[in-house]
């Protein structure tokens, strides 16, 4: 197991997989600048390691993240995302292995865009999510007011949203917001079952798997299975030639050991 600390991220690599920990428990693990800085640069840097191929993104203390840092913002105002240091919501979206949420505590706000850019969202009992963009007069522009709506569905994104008010794992989870609700105690441990469980497929369909489902997900249907129909006739004759190629391989080889 390796361990590399940062000034707000702990980021451990074991098996296949990462854990990135938002680390500062003592701000709820709000999005400061530094913050937003570091995590772009860790997940490229996982991105370029051919050792880790799923994340599992958390949150350290009581809280998985409260949104963008409030005492900042209101001292130098809002971060940008744009520039060199990278966003590190699109970096996560377009990540190439699978990304599952261990969502404990908070998710609010930024917190929930962070969330949202993953692929698997397990909840622990004591998680909640909230969107208070309008609670304090801002527009979301990391992507969730269309995130939002179509995953839980337009009207139910509409209450979430307008209100700004609190939404439980449990009801989270009846709406389709996330994928299951587990013991506190229980969500790492199940995050990492989870990983290690998407490690066990064949390794180059991770990735192609996962970004024919986003990539179909942006089409309509009937393009969509167009698509995946193309995709596959592209990879499944590919790995059909490496089979072959493989058999024949395996068959000199017996043969010279038998002779």
């Amino acid at each position: 197991m390796e361990i590399q600390q940062y000034a707000t991220l702990q980021i451990e690599k074991a098996d296949g997989y990462a854990v990135v920990t938002l680390n500062r428990p003592e701000a709820m693990n709000a999005l400061s600048r530094e913050l937003l800085r570091e995590l772009a640069a860790a997940i490229s840097a996982l991105e370029r390691d051919s050792d880790v191929r799923v994340l599992i993104l958390t949150g350290a203390g009581r809280a998985f993240c409260a949104g963008l840092d409030i005492k900042e913002i209101s001292t130098i105002g809002l971060p940008s995302l744009e520039g060199s240091t990278g966003n590190p919501i699109k970096l996560l979206a377009e990540f190439s292995g699978p990304v599952i949420a261990a969502v404990n505590g908070v998710a609010v706000t930024g917190g929930l865009e962070l969330m949202l850019a993953c692929d698997v969202i397990l909840a622990a009992h004591s998680a909640r999510f909230a969107d208070t963009h309008a609670r304090i007069g801002l527009l979301p522009a990391w992507g969730l007011s269309q995130k939002l709506s179509r995953l839980v569905g337009i009207y139910r994104a509409k209450e979430i949203s307008l209100s700004g008010n609190f939404l439980s794992a449990e009801q989270a989870a009846a709406w389709g917001l996330v994928n299951r609700v587990i013991a506190d105690s229980e969500l790492l441990p199940q995050a990492r079952a989870l990983a290690r469980d998407m490690l066990s497929v064949v390794p180059h369909t991770l990735a192609a798997y996962k970004s024919l489902i986003n990539d179909g997900a942006g089409l309509s249907y009937g393009d969509a299975l167009a698509y995946e129909v193309e995709r596959a006739r592209e990879a499944n004759g590919t790995l059909a030639r490496e089979s072959l190629q493989l058999d024949a391989k395996q068959l000199r080889a017996r043969d010279r050991s038998q002779s």
